[in-house]
């Protein structure tokens, strides 16, 4: 029998190869697993549903090893704290599950057996007003960080606590039965009970400090009644990050911390006078950005040994003795290629989960053995691999760019083993910024990224100037300088890429989402003064157009991100002014795709009208496509297949190759 391997390749146009892999396949074979838990014998974990509605189930194995809901629907686990969640659920030994509802965002628990949640907290007065995150368990109670929404219309304030909720459903009707543990600053996190339940250290920061700008690790006396007396800062400052603390024992911390420029561990006493001991001095960041609440970079073992993963451009585990300071690193079996990503979750015994993927490896719940290092699968954020064949092979490079710096990037050459282009050609590649813009990608296997390398469409994936994972010194070259350096730094990648023959000069297109999409539109229009003539189109996922409005438009805990990245308000009025791709429209010579969620609280959607309308009065071809029912990063089936496919058309038409199996994407074109 003759197999589609057997036959030689047909010769097409790269962009123009036939693909098995759609749209749907994308998005209905994609559910990213978010978190996990030990419960008794089973593991629980936490799955986006996209053919639901983008819902949170909470789910397990059955005895037949098939994942089965925990939640079931309509039920959606997920908190709306910052926006950007993290710590939506916990759950007991016993199995009962609390979690954060996202349409009301009260506190909800599920007993074993029940047929449906009961409410553990007050119905807020304003709907979804009182959000709670970063849930832990304390003996019978619930430690949350507590956001609270407030006054009129125009007017809201927004205000955080750390409180604990009681499991018995005490509080339900009673705002007064959940107690505020202690606030005293504008930002929460982490919050830490002492082993001896008389001390709780917590993370805290204010406007207009983003967390990986500075925090402060507090600690403070716990009195009769659980609520702190008094609090002292044991380390950090506006200028020093501090992250994740764990008890070491009753007067012991370990923290991370990037007072040497990197994301460090350290351990401190926190009698008064202490100070911090370095664990392991090294280049490279055990700590991240805490967009969501609850992240952790380390973990106390049984023996005392922490188990740590650490990121200088990829992840790596590693276990770290804290009496020698000794550090070996991990090279655990069972993968197809190298662990790039390892986010640290629960640990039982000689048992760790870890949110991993590698470069030959899906993204998903695995769990780690540390008797043998191997890893087992508990849930991958895809149903089905395509062949191998079709997925891409991912290579790491660093380009020289502008005033001496270096930028990284990862690329995925087009790959499909029925297919080999024109001779002399070479192939589009789309440009991909990620969002943050203080974030980080790594080499990974993507089945998105395989829906354009599989049809001959190479994909060049930016970690600019900014990007965390690299230490301190990379990730500040973006202060005052948004738009510039994300820009050159974006273009130096792709301008290297092209000069050494891998991809068409002629054919490249960028792509972004949120400030991905800032730095989208900011590369077309010249914004930050950088040549505009690189890019053949973008496309824009839910991207910030201008910041006059968007800093009064947007949600609290990005509401002075700009400060830092630009100037402060009113102060540098002007240069938010002068920044922003809306005021460049003129110097927009090529066409735009614009993608929004209309329920989208951090990008409103008037960010991408305001572009749409400027590029109708200038007369430039474009698209925009808005969505009912989304937010901030697409969840829904419908609105997946729906971009991916406008995206492949929209690439097709102006970098002149006709995707095969994808509906035309009509752009307005002035008459």
């Amino acid at each position: 029998m003759t197999t589609f391997s057997d036959l030689p390749p047909v010769v097409a146009r790269y962009g123009e190869w036939i693909s098995p892999i759609s749209a749907a396949d994308v998005a209905e074979g994609g559910h990213p697993v978010e978190g996990g838990a030990f419960v008794g014998g089973d593991i629980w974990w936490a799955e986006q549903r996209p053919t639901e509605g983008g819902r949170i189930a909470i789910r397990r194995h059955d005895g037949s090893g098939q994942a089965v809901d925990v939640l079931p629907a309509p039920w959606n686990a997920r908190t709306r704290v910052h926006e950007y969640g993290g710590g939506a659920w916990t759950v007991t030994d016993a199995g009962v599950l609390v979690f954060a509802e996202f349409t009301d965002q009260r506190l909800y628990r599920l007993d074993p057996g029940a047929s449906a949640p009961v409410p553990l907290t007050p119905a807020p007065v304003t709907a979804a007003g009182v959000r709670y995150g970063n849930l832990s368990i304390v003996g019978a109670e619930i430690m949350a960080v507590r956001e609270t929404h407030g006054g009129e219309p125009g007017t809201v304030t927004v205000t955080r606590d750390i409180v604990r909720v009681p499991l018995d459903g005490s509080a339900a009707q009673d705002a007064a039965a959940v107690p505020s543990l202690v606030a005293g600053s504008h930002f929460l996190a982490a919050p830490a009970v002492s082993p001896d339940g008389r001390h709780l250290a917590w993370i805290a920061w204010e406007h207009p400090q983003m967390p990986w700008d500075g925090t402060e690790l507090r600690v403070g006396e716990l009195g009769e009644d659980g609520t702190v007396t008094s609090w002292r800062v044991l380390a950090g400052s506006t200028e020093e990050s501090v992250l994740q603390p764990l008890w070491r024992d009753a007067s012991t911390l370990y923290f991370s911390s990037d007072r040497t420029g990197w994301w460090n561990l350290y351990r401190q006493s926190i009698d008064a006078g202490s100070s911090a001991e370095a664990l392991h001095p090294a280049g490279a960041d055990f700590g991240g950005p805490l967009w969501q609440l609850g992240a952790g970079w380390f973990s106390v073992l049984p023996d005392g040994r922490l188990l740590t993963s650490r990121t200088h451009g990829t992840d790596t585990l590693g276990i770290l003795d804290p009496a020698d300071g000794s550090l070996t690193d991990l090279r655990p079996t069972g993968l197809e290629g190298d662990l790039t990503v390892a986010r640290l979750g629960r640990t039982s015994g000689d048992r760790v989960l870890l949110l991993s993927a590698g470069t030959h490896d899906a993204a998903g719940l695995r769990v780690l053995d540390l008797t043998d290092l191997s890893l087992s699968v508990v849930r991958l954020g895809v149903d089905h691999l395509p062949a191998a064949g079709l997925l891409p092979v991912v290579e790491s490079m660093t380009f020289p760019a502008p005033h001496g710096r270096q930028v990284h990037a990862f690329v995925y050459p087009p790959r499909n083993p029925g297919f080999v282009a024109h001779e002399g050609e070479l192939p589009p590649y789309v440009t991909l910024v990620h969002g943050g813009p203080t974030a980080h990608v790594s080499a990974q296997l993507s089945v998105a990224t395989a829906y354009f390398t599989s049809r001959g469409i190479g994909v060049i994936d930016v970690n600019y100037g900014g990007s965390t994972g690299y230490g301190r010194e990379y990730r500040n070259r973006l202060r005052g300088n948004w738009g510039v350096v994300d820009v050159e730094d974006t273009i130096a990648a792709v301008t290297g890429l092209a000069a050494a023959g891998w991809a068409d000069p002629t054919r490249i297109a960028i792509q972004g989402g949120s400030a991905g999409g800032w730095t989208v539109l900011a590369a077309l229009t010249g914004a930050g003064g950088t040549s505009t003539s690189v890019f053949a189109c973008g496309a824009s996922y839910f991207g910030v157009a201008e910041l006059v409005e968007f800093v009064k438009e947007t949600h609290d805990f990005e509401s002075r991100y700009i400060d830092g990245l630009v100037g402060p308000w009113p102060e540098a009025a002007d240069l938010y002014t002068a920044r922003a791709p809306l005021s460049h429209v003129d110097a927009l010579e090529c066409p735009v795709l614009l993608l929004q969620g209309l329920d989208d609280p951090v990008v409103p959607p008037a960010q991408a009208e305001r572009f749409r309308d400027a590029m109708v009065a200038k007369g430039i071809p474009h698209a925009y496509l808005a969505y009912e029912g989304e937010s901030h990063g697409f969840r829904r089936r419908e609105t997946l297949i729906s971009s991916k496919e406008a995206e492949l058309s929209f690439y097709g038409q102006i970098m002149g190759f006709a995707p095969v199996d994808v509906p035309v994407l009509p752009l307005w074109r002035p008459s």
